[in-house]
């Protein structure tokens, strides 16, 4: 709760309307207790008077009427009538979508075309209606609001549930013989209560206004009790001659509604698994830079990084997820970045193209050469004709990364015409060379086909197409084949190597897998705790590792027929990068730690080709003859 809280709080917009909300309840909750005059008690001597006359501070109605007290008592009523609406259609439309959601067939399809026919009528009439039948009274247009408003909770539920009903969690509840009841209370209801929560927030201020309007219509509040849409049609024809008496009610129900909405707009926010990080709004198109200098001048390969720095803020806390990196990645050359899950490969490759997300994400320091020029910082539209142009990605699950209502062709025909002025016929052919390029078999054929009649090695395919499409100079392949079987990671494996070396692309291959290194890797980049711990060519790694850390990965390799040495873990966990330690990020977990590891950072040594960070390494590599 109080992480919520303080998410909620961050949101400027949504403290301010929440903070408007809480003062306007508060005064609602005063009212009785205040020294107002009676709200019903007529004057017709005092009729019309304007706002700040004497004993009536925002002057009075067409019968003399104090229109501050009429207000708020009003206020009060509309409140309550519009949250009690809110509550009661939240909870009878989410009962009725869990149900169709969760039992689904014939249930699910009768409950949701009634829901339909609900929905086939505009929801104003169909309130009117409601009240017709019913006949006028606040307590009938509360029925009406609440009425209309059920199918939209629903289907929005009714939709989230059937997405959880056959979840694996749902499932071993039906193994461990709980009943229908038990699941609907303990395992779906609580995974649906936040999508609850955000739709009320943000629909109790159309409940406001509905019940407002029939008021105004004269269907809801009777006189001479008064509530904001009856003080509104009540007004009405004196808006002309003492327009004082529609702006009051009007500027409430303003006030009320806009509160309302940018309160719920700000728990969605904070509810939101996807948008709890960074400042609550949505990425920007390319990373925040702020970096204090830039590194002199590229090296000689095609992408040069040099001292690269990202950072991730959220509220005080500082995630060096890249510290200071460097590589360099030669034409046709593959470059292997191996370390475990958190070490920073991957916010290491989306920072060279501005990709990684901001807010959270910073880029404070270093810069990232291609072809002469500074990528970081560069402006957005030239970072939005490199990517997928010159420099291309790959990413690690290729159903998520195409999108599943379009042809594979289409959108290799789309990678290829947001760079290039190509024919449209020229673009089909160019799919089809694509395909058959990446050995996808029956190629004319597949590319009218959607993502999902392919298996999980032809998309990784048409996503290794992709990124040729513009026959780029710099590939950058995110762990390509962990979603993949051993025989497909072996096909793709071959397909990228055959790729490099016929086009002269230059790979940086991000991997957790050592035998994939073997196989690919010209060089290798071990990285630990946002650092590039050691770096050599890939048959000194695999031979004679020098960093303790790299030893211990590739001891956790299994070995094909065993028995010949142990298989090992690393001990401990991985450092959290908002609390590095002084020293050495891994000397919590390396046998040889000495003080003087933790003492101070350790420098990168360099001799021969090879790079290693370490005091005491496991191989000497000044002394080392390769």
């Amino acid at each position: 709760m109080t992480r919520f809280l303080w998410l909620l709080a961050r949101n400027q917009l949504a403290l301010m309307g929440g903070i408007v909300l809480v003062l306007v309840v508060l005064v609602c909750v005063l009212v009785p207790v205040l020294p107002l005059r009676p709200p019903d008690v007529t004057n017709t001597a005092d009729r019309f008077l304007a706002p700040f006359s004497d004993g009536h501070l925002l002057g009075t109605d067409h019968l003399g009427r104090d229109l501050l007290s009429r207000l708020l008592w009003g206020t009060r009523l509309s409140l309550a009538v519009g949250f009690v609406a809110a509550i009661a259609a939240a909870t009878l439309g989410s009962a009725i979508g869990i149900v169709a959601g969760y039992f689904g067939g014939r249930t699910d399809n009768i409950i949701m075309r009634g829901v339909d026919m609900l929905m086939a009528f505009p929801y104003i009439l169909l309130a009117l209606a409601i009240v017709a039948a019913l006949g006028p009274g606040l307590l009938n247009a509360l029925i009406a609001v609440a009425a209309v408003n059920i199918p939209f909770f629903a289907r929005n539920i009714r939709g989230i549930t059937v997405g959880i009903a056959h979840k694996e969690f749902v499932d071993a509840a039906r193994l461990a013989g709980k009943g229908h009841l038990a699941i609907l209370t303990t395992e779906i209801l609580p995974n649906v209560i936040p999508v609850i929560v955000i739709a009320m927030s943000t629909t109790i201020g159309w409940m406001i206004l509905e019940t407002a309007g029939l008021s105004f219509l004269g269907l809801g509040s009777q006189p001479p009790q008064a509530d904001l849409g009856s003080m509104l049609g009540e007004a009405r024809a004196a808006l002309i001659t003492n327009p004082h008496t529609s702006v009051v009610p009007g500027v409430m129900i303003f006030v009320i509604v806009i509160s309302i909405n940018l309160l719920g707009d700000g728990v969605r926010d904070a509810l939101d698994p996807r948008l709890r990080s960074g400042a609550l709004s949505r990425p920007r198109p390319a990373t925040n830079v702020r970096r204090e200098s830039v590194p002199q001048g590229p090296g000689e390969g095609v992408l040069d990084i040099r001292e690269l720095e990202t950072q991730f803020h959220v509220g005080k806390r500082i995630y060096r997820a890249v510290n200071r990196v460097s590589l360099t990645i030669a034409p046709g050359e593959c470059l292997g970045l191996i370390g475990e899950s958190g070490s920073g490969k991957s916010v290491t490759a989306l920072s060279v193209m501005g990709l990684v997300a901001s807010p959270p994400g910073v880029i404070t320091g270093g810069a990232a050469f291609h072809e002469g020029r500074d990528l970081i910082g560069a402006p957005y539209r030239d970072l939005r004709r490199l990517r997928g142009d010159r420099v291309a990605y790959i990413f690690q699950d290729p159903l998520s990364t195409l999108h599943p209502l379009i042809r594979v062709g289409e959108q290799l025909a789309e990678a290829i015409r947001v760079h290039h002025k190509v024919p449209r016929a020229e673009l089909r052919r160019r799919a089809v060379e694509l395909l058959g390029a990446v050995r996808i078999p029956n190629a004319e054929s597949r590319v009218d086909s959607y993502p999902h009649e392919m298996s999980g090695g032809m998309r990784q395919r048409v996503a290794i197409a992709m990124a040729l499409a513009n026959e780029p100079e710099v590939i950058i392949a995110d762990e390509p084949t962990t979603a993949l079987d051993v025989t497909v990671q072996a096909q793709v494996l071959s397909l990228l190597d055959d790729l490099r070396r016929e086009r002269g692309v230059a790979i940086l291959f991000i991997t957790h897998d050592f035998g994939v290194v073997a196989q690919m890797c010209d060089r290798v980049a071990v990285m630990y705790g946002g650092r590039i711990v050691e770096e050599a060519a890939t048959a000194d790694i695999l031979n004679a590792p020098a960093h303790p850390y790299t030893k211990r990965l590739m001891d956790c390799v299994p070995e094909l027929g065993g028995g010949r040495r142990k298989l090992d873990a690393i001990p401990g966990l991985p450092p959290a990068v908002d609390k590095l330690p002084p020293g050495c990020a891994f000397a919590p977990r390396c046998d040889k730690v000495r003080e003087a590891c933790r003492a101070a950072p350790v420098a990168m040594t360099r001799a021969g080709g090879r790079a290693v960070r370490c005091l005491y390494p496991e191989t000497d590599i000044a002394k080392d003859p390769a």
